[in-house]
């Protein structure tokens, strides 16, 4: 059974929207570690922000650090 958690926003300035897709992953699975949750379903309609995740692709060199 699926629940709603939750929500956030953050201002990223101005952003590519790609660098913004991969913010918006980046804080979702941060959100979720702190939370505690181990099984999390997450959507994203940026098809380069999910083969990096999957390691098919290198992230943007600004966001290495986070």
């Amino acid at each position: 059974m699926e629940e709603f958690i939750g929500a956030f926003f953050t201002f990223l300035d101005v952003q590519t929207a790609l660098v913004v897709e991969f913010y918006g992953v980046i804080y979702a699975l941060e959100e979720t570690q702190k939370l505690g949750l181990t099984n999390v379903w997450l959507e994203c309609d940026s098809a380069l922000v999910c083969a990096a995740f999957t390691a098919r692709t290198n992230v943007p060199w600004m966001l290495h650090n986070r």
